[in-house]
């Protein structure tokens, strides 16, 4: 029997555009959060990036799970637990207590190769880092 999984490209927005990842440590607690979430759901993460203000993940799942289930699982519950471990973002950003957008861009692969999404992945985090002012980390 072949171990069938669906395989999506989702680009997660935060609702304001407003850099909200903005450390390391933040990055790691999301991309930790993320990974609980979807191991909770039946989801891998097979690539993941979280920039300042969103995230560029890569997920399987089963055929059974709609990909729009695995999208909303992935942000209701990260948003969450990230908001109720950091009430001082909640409080301090104009998003009504919100993390992320309601839209995000969803992509199944068709003839691309999960290699080649990956690379996408990472170029999106070197662009980002060329982007910046010389001295920001």
């Amino acid at each position: 029997m072949i171990n069938s999984r669906n395989l999506i490209y989702t680009n997660i927005l935060d609702l304001t555009r407003n850099p909200t990842f903005t450390s390391e440590a933040l990055v790691n607690e999301m991309k930790e959060i993320l990974t609980t979430v979807a191991a909770d759901n039946e989801i891998v993460i097979e690539h993941m990036e979280v920039m300042p203000d969103h995230v560029h993940v890569l997920i399987s799942f089963p055929p059974s799970k709609a990909p729009t289930s695995a999208i909303k699982a992935l942000k209701g519950r990260s948003a969450f637990i990230f908001l109720k471990r950091h009430p001082e973002i909640r409080q301090s950003q104009y998003w009504g207590g919100h993390l992320w957008s309601p839209s995000y861009y969803m992509s199944t692969l068709g003839n691309m190769s999960k290699e080649i999404v990956e690379q996408y992945i990472n170029n999106q985090k070197y662009n980002e880092i060329k982007k910046r002012p010389k001295g920001r980390k």
